[in-house]
């Protein structure tokens, strides 16, 4: 085709060659000279025009028009992604909250602070109603560790799990990358959701204490802690068993037994243990060879996950099977988060973790923060 267009544009425009002049008949006084034909004829040429036209213009005109609008929908799909990043509601004060890695004290609004706790201590990818449950345990820790904890001078927290761990915008920038606005503004929504709101009990602040995965029971928290709180009761968590932090395993030495425990042990014959459970079903009291320690102490002398575990023994070797991941008493973070799966509010998991329990307002309940 490119060669007949190519001939067919020669012809039109080039002189032909071996073609002499011709003059008019009447003035031509020598013999008449025909000249040569163009190999083509006209409706040749017509119908090769009109063929390179369906060819190369027709589609150029099909596509155009959605070319554009492609460009345009394209414009259109950008404007809609482009994420508009929520902010926290007003707060009724601020926390003076010790930053560890930096060693100063910054002054952060509550609900930025309580932000900034949810995004920390539990997955932005939880449901938002397990979310908004962890809100409300935040806020609450929060309100009653500054009327009622022990005080430090300069500041009122720190940002780390001797209370909540809580990070700044920035740090969680760099942490979730190009997540950040969609993760961000789903912990916003749960905490605007729960804004001013805690947990109380006889209109006094709780101990709202939480922890990631139970062994399918909560812990009674005298049976944990020392102090037995009526809204901190042993109840059923079953949803735990799908958390990917229910079940662990390690493995021990003799060696590093005696030397977590501070004890000495034999080691040629097998080491006799007797153990006594809580209602939650955890480790109350363990003993080993005659030397007795509380599950509590023999968990974090071993740093094991859980206070519920059972040790069998080989060849010398102690291996030891957690269930849960977490103290036990209070809420469970995957228990919320599978409630919610399930269809329960916030309120829903409040009310089934935290026994008794009523939901109010940090200007009713704690007058003396909202001034200072």
């Amino acid at each position: 085709m490119k060669k007949k267009q190519a001939q067919h544009l020669y012809a039109k425009n080039q002189k032909p060659r071996n073609v002499k002049k011709v003059v008019p008949f009447s003035q031509n006084k020598g013999p008449y000279i025909r000249p040569n034909r163009s190999r083509w004829s006209i409706p040749t040429v017509v119908s090769l025009s009109s063929l390179i036209t369906i060819i190369l213009v027709i589609p150029t005109l099909i596509v155009f028009p959605f070319y554009e609008q492609g460009e345009e929908v394209a414009s259109h799909a950008k404007e809609v992604a482009a994420p508009v990043e929520t902010e926290t509601a007003s707060s009724s004060f601020a926390v003076e909250v010790m930053r560890h890695a930096t060693e100063t004290v910054e002054n952060i609004p509550l609900e930025d602070y309580v932000a900034g706790v949810v995004a920390s201590e539990m997955p932005a990818t939880f449901e938002l109603e397990a979310l908004k449950a962890q809100a409300l345990a935040a806020r609450t820790y929060t309100v009653n560790y500054l009327l009622h904890g022990e005080s430090a001078e300069g500041y009122d927290l720190t940002d780390t799990v001797q209370h909540q761990v809580y990070k700044s915008e920035e740090d969680l920038r760099r942490e979730w990358g190009s997540e950040f606005s969609e993760k961000m503004s789903k912990i916003k929504e749960a905490v605007n959701a729960t804004t001013g709101e805690i947990l109380t009990y006889n209109d006094a602040p709780i101990t709202a204490s939480y922890f990631s995965t139970s062994n399918g029971y909560t812990e009674n928290s005298e049976d944990y802690w020392e102090s037995e709180l009526p809204y901190l009761r042993s109840v059923e968590s079953p949803w735990d068993v799908n958390s990917p932090k229910f079940l662990h395993q390690e493995t021990f030495t003799i060696d590093q037994i005696e030397t977590a425990l501070e004890i000495d042990l034999p080691s040629e014959t097998p080491l006799y243990i007797e153990e006594a459970r809580t209602e939650g079903g955890r480790i109350k009291e363990i003993g080993i060879e005659g030397h007795t320690f509380t599950g509590k102490d023999f968990r974090n002398k071993l740093n094991l996950k859980s206070s519920d575990f059972t040790i069998t023994q080989n060849n010398g070797h102690f291996v030891v099977t957690t269930e849960g991941f977490g103290h036990g008493v209070g809420m469970s973070q995957y228990g919320a988060h599978y409630m919610a799966e399930e269809g329960k509010t916030y309120k829903d998991i409040i009310a089934h973790y935290y026994q008794g329990v009523d939901i109010s307002t940090v200007d009713d309940t704690a007058p003396t923060l909202v001034a200072r």
